[in-house]
Formats: C-alpha cells, sequence, structure tokens
C-alpha cells in the first residue's frame, strides 16, 4: 500500500540508481573529508594549485581521461559510458574569497594573502569547497557504474568563478574560450550551488532568468581643487560625486518597467579628497549593475553615462564613465528544466523541490548555458531547523555549511546525468542540443 504513494519514477527506480544511490551513500565520509581539507587550504581565483592537484589525481585514480591547466588551473576529465549517447558536462567551481574567517571549526582556514593592496584571510565563503568534493564523489560513482552509461560523461572544474585578478583572464569565460564545451561537444550541462539559506534537503530552481548579468562600471568625477573655506573659488567633484550618486538611483525607480525583472544599479565605494579642508581636484566612485533582463541591461548601459555626464556638465565638473561587461544571465533552458525536474522530485520527494525567485546574485556559469542549454539549481545546506534569518549568506566570515546535504549533491547530479541520458531520444532538450 505504501508502494502505491510514493512517486512513479521512485518506483520504477532503475538497478543503475540504486547502485548509484548505494555508492554515495558510502562516500559521504570521504568527500566530507575533501571538503574540509579543501576548505582549510583555500586558494584564489586563479591560483587554485593544491585544489587543482587533488582533484586532478583523484580524476587519474578512476581511470578518467585528464586535462590539466584548462583555463590556467582548471581540470577537465571525460569518462566514456558503455553505450552511444550524448555528453553531459557537470562543473563545480574551485575558488575561495578574500574574506577572514570567523566560524569556529576545527577546519578553519588559517590563509592569509594581500588582496588589491591589502592584508586578508582567504576563505571558501561561498561553497565551492562543498562543490568540488561533491563533484569528486560524483565522478567515483559514475566511474563505478560506466558500463551502463548511456553516453559520455565531461566533469568540469573551474578555476576563477569569482573573478580574475587583475590583468588575467579566467573562470568558465576562459574555458568557453578554450574549448571546453567541444571535442567532444556538449549537449547539455548541469551544476549546483549550496546554499547556506536553504534548508538541508531542499533543492531549489527557476525555468529561464534565474540569476542576473554583472557589470561594473567606474565613473572619475573632474572638478577644480580649491580650499575648503572658498568651495565657490572651485568646482567640487565630492558635491557632484554625491549628486551622481542619487542620481544613479533614478535609473531602476524611474527609467526600467520593473514588472518585466530586477535591476540594481549600486555605487560600491567612492574615493577623493586627503584633508578635510581641502576640495579635491578629483573624486571616483566604483559599484556594480544587475539585470535579469538583457534590454533593461541595455538601458542601464545607456543612462548611466547620459546621467553622470549631465550631472556633472551641471555643476561645472567633468564626468568620464567606463562599464565593463562581466556575466550574461544565469538561464535555464526552459525545456531542460522542465524534462529534469521530475528527476529532482523523485529523488528528494516533491514538496522539498520548490521554485526559487530569480536572484541578483550572479553565476558565471551563464557562459556555459549561452553555449548550450544548461540546468543550474541551489542544494540546501543550512542546518535543518535553523531560522534563515540566522544563518549567515554568503562572501561573508560567518558563512557555515551544514555537509549533511552532500549526498543529495552527488545522488541529484548522478541521476539527471542518467536520466538525460536515457532520455535522449526524441526529446525537446536533445533536439535542442543538436541544433546548437
Amino acid at each position: 500500500m505504501a508502494l502505491a504513494l510514493l512517486p512513479a519514477a521512485l518506483q520504477a527506480q532503475s538497478p543503475v540508481k540504486t547502485r548509484m544511490n548505494q555508492l554515495a551513500d558510502g562516500l559521504e565520509k570521504k568527500v566530507v573529508a575533501w571538503r574540509r581539507e579543501i576548505h582549510q587550504n583555500p586558494e584564489l581565483g586563479n591560483r587554485e594549485f593544491q585544489t587543482s592537484a587533488k582533484v586532478a589525481a583523484h580524476l587519474h585514480a578512476l581511470g578518467l581521461e585528464v586535462k590539466t591547466n584548462v583555463a590556467k588551473t582548471g581540470v577537465v576529465a571525460i569518462l566514456k559510458g558503455g553505450k552511444p549517447g550524448p555528453v553531459v558536462a557537470l562543473r563545480a567551481d574551485m575558488d575561495g574569497l578574500p574574506v577572514t574567517e570567523r566560524v569556529d571549526v576545527p577546519f578553519k582556514s588559517g590563509v592569509t594573502t594581500e588582496y588589491n593592496g591589502q592584508k586578508t584571510g582567504v576563505m571558501h565563503a561561498c561553497g565551492h569547497d562543498s562543490h568540488v568534493a561533491i563533484l569528486m564523489g560524483v565522478a567515483e560513482v559514475l566511474a563505478a557504474v560506466k558500463n551502463d552509461l548511456k553516453g559520455t560523461v565531461k566533469f568540469i572544474f573551474q578555476p576563477a568563478e569569482e573573478g580574475a585578478p587583475a590583468g588575467e583572464e579566467g573562470g568558465a569565460k576562459l574555458m568557453v574560450k578554450e574549448g571546453v564545451l567541444d571535442n567532444p561537444k556538449v549537449d547539455a550541462i548541469f551544476g549546483l550551488h549550496i546554499n547556506s539559506q536553504t534548508e538541508v534537503g531542499t533543492i531549489k530552481y527557476r525555468p529561464g532568468a534565474t540569476m542576473a548579468a554583472v557589470d561594473w562600471f567606474s565613473i572619475k568625477v573632474k572638478g577644480k581643487q580649491t580650499h575648503g573655506a572658498a568651495p565657490w573659488s572651485g568646482v567640487d567633484p565630492v558635491v557632484t560625486a554625491s549628486q551622481i550618486v542619487m542620481g544613479l538611483q533614478t535609473i531602476v525607480s524611474r527609467n526600467l518597467p520593473i514588472t518585466e525583472g530586477a535591476a540594481v544599479v549600486t555605487v560600491g565605494a567612492i574615493h577623493g579628497g586627503i584633508r578635510q579642508n581641502i576640495i579635491p581636484e578629483e573624486v571616483n566612485m566604483i559599484g556594480t549593475i544587475r539585470a535579469l533582463n538583457s534590454e533593461m541591461q541595455k538601458t542601464i548601459h545607456r543612462r548611466i553615462p547620459e546621467v553622470a555626464t549631465n550631472i556633472a556638465e551641471s555643476a561645472g565638473a567633468k564626468a568620464d564613465v567606463s562599464i565593463e561587461t562581466m556575466y550574461p544571465v544565469t538561464y535555464n533552458d526552459p525545456s531542460l528544466t522542465e524534462q529534469m525536474v521530475p528527476t529532482l522530485e523523485a529523488l528528494a520527494g516533491k514538496e522539498k523541490v520548490v521554485i526559487t525567485p530569480a536572484q541578483t546574485g550572479a553565476e558565471d556559469f551563464s557562459f556555459f548555458q549561452e553555449k548550450v542549454p544548461g540546468f543550474f539549481y541551489f542544494l540546501g545546506g543550512m542546518p535543518k531547523g535553523k531560522k534563515v534569518e540566522d544563518a549567515a549568506p554568503h562572501h561573508t566570515p560567518d558563512f557555515y555549511i551544514d555537509e549533511g546535504g552532500f549526498v543529495l549533491g552527488i545522488k541529484s547530479l548522478c541521476h539527471l546525468t542518467v536520466d538525460y541520458m536515457d532520455q535522449w531520444k526524441g526529446t525537446a532538450a536533445a533536439v535542442s542540443s543538436k541544433k546548437k
């Protein structure tokens, strides 16, 4: 009687899925140990030397075809299944952040470095250590059942998701540029991101635009230096910059159709002046743009220079604006998403697989999705029973992940891979992938 209440996909679970689940359960301690070692030894983007060496050694031991030094420090491995079929790519990012860890755990990071001229700690404050360990576990599981796989798996361990050091290329963009989605050509790509504010056991996803496009901007406001006691004898770039900051806020509130998607224009830093009684000659500001709609993104790109230069001109100053395009929108292919969500529901339970609101955070997984259909989802990493407001967000010193969700992460990527391969013939996603 109880069997009749189970989802149909779970009732009919194949022998290979049963085997994968058993293997994943048995790997939990090993995966947790990998994660803790990586967490204790974090490395910044394009400097993931120890991490990539550990990954490569593991993949070599599994008998995979392994290529190192991809996009600086990336590792790519190929697992050929026993039967013909599509090529499925699975991705994990490897880099840490310039954050000093405050969480009191036995494997706390003590690594320090200099970043942008400042001394700082280095920490896996976004969960990339978890991603690496989980995908290492996935590789071990799929390698054990390779004779049953109807296709090929490409494992992508990516550096510099958080951005490359100044003056360097890196991340998913560079991997795509170097041909990571070719030879063999990838038909679909899956990726997950652990989330510190989603309870363990829960998976969240969104069809279509899921995370925002991100761009950087800088504005240099040039005035005329003078004594602070006689501002009328110069042109004050501090006051002008302040007016520009406020003017930029009207772009989202007054120029964008906000019902079509979220957007953000944030000034993150302002630098100018050296003394209380000197009005400086120049003020520099930097900020970020987020948009979930490409047309809205174009409008923001047009309006920032218009707002800044005209406000500056009205004050007798001059504003030079530059905008650097960073990541596109993280876009889950709707057909692929619809095809694969039942796999997650059968695995985690339908009530534990929920649609999440779009996020204004960004992900360079989007570069892969520009080239092939992709599905990116969020894996719960918050301890059960904890309140969301009490869980530290990503990129903070108190960021914490409950490792109890790792096995679900392993199983989800394995099941998505097998189901995609099994459903390859005649599916909409397959047709879409072949066209690309």
